[in-house]
């Protein structure tokens, strides 16, 4: 019996130990990894840091509203058929040119273990995870204008995200290894940083810390900011050559934090509270 692969992070990415224990599991179990975790916290992107560690093939399945669970499979292009047949194509003559093989497909057929993704699951009408539940379980589908049933050569890597926008079905939930990607704290935050800033001067990341948690932590906020309008933030910190004491400006708006508030409301909530602060001198 072969050992499974084993996901230890990667250099481009900061896995918790309990995160990287969680893609073991799923590996293990051959179940599909949920990934549940605010907007920004790295969901999409530990599954390609996942591909990459473990030298594994990525297909992505980016659902949206309009996403049917069906068009993971397959997909019959009846119109073209149709229109061929009129104009006396010959490709009529087999259905199979008009199959439009879908990422499970894709994946079921892979001449080697793939790892796919199944990206903002939530997004979908809540019947869209049910209707993957056999094929997911079993790893098989029929195909029933071929007649032909497909079956997983390999089991995939199956990482499903979930930004939490609605409940899950408890079938669905029941088959898969759950994981929720907990908000970094400073120290893993720092660590986070250090990967896409290695060169970045300490007393200006310590600011840049003190600013950006005390942003997040401002009573009645609607949108805190994420990990990825972090790293964005610092990015235009150091483009526009920010000192650190800029950002120690007591009851002012951080420099630039258009990059981290994005609705008006929570604009406006957090001057009036600087303007309060500032009144109270």
């Amino acid at each position: 019996m072969h050992a499974s692969p084993r996901f230890e992070g990667s250099d481009n990415y900061v896995a918790t130990p309990d995160l990287k224990l969680a893609v073991n599991a799923a590996l293990t179990l051959g179940r599909p990894l949920l990934i549940k975790g605010e907007p920004g916290t790295g969901k999409t992107m530990l599954a390609e840091e996942v591909a990459a560690a473990l030298n594994m093939p990525l297909l992505q399945w980016h659902v949206k509203s309009t996403t049917k669970a069906q068009q993971g499979l397959y997909e019959y292009d009846a119109v073209s058929r149709l229109r061929d047949s009129q104009l006396g194509d010959e490709r009529v003559r087999d259905i199979q040119n008009y199959i439009v093989k879908g990422v499970l497909w894709q994946a079921f057929t892979s001449p080697e273990p793939v790892v796919l993704l199944i990206d903002e699951v939530d997004k979908a009408d809540i019947e869209f995870p049910n209707d993957l539940l056999r094929e997911l379980d079993r790893m098989e589908f029929y195909v029933y204008e071929t007649r032909e049933m497909v079956v997983a050569k390999h089991r995939p890597l199956v990482i499903i995200t979930s930004n939490n926008e609605k409940e899950l079905p408890d079938a669905f939930l029941r088959r898969c290894f759950f994981h929720y990607i907990q908000f970094p704290d400073r120290e893993t935050m720092a660590d986070i940083v250090g990967v896409h800033f290695p060169t970045l001067k300490q007393d200006l990341l310590a600011a840049a810390l003190q600013s950006f948690y005390a942003l997040r932590d401002v009573p009645g906020i609607k949108k805190k900011p994420s990990t990825s309008e972090f790293l964005d933030w610092l990015k235009l910190l150091l483009a526009e050559d920010v000192p650190a004491e800029a950002l120690r400006a007591e009851n002012e708006a951080p420099p630039l934090h258009g990059a981290l508030l994005k609705n008006e409301q929570d604009i406006a909530l957090f001057d009036r509270l600087m303007a309060m602060a500032r009144n109270r001198r």
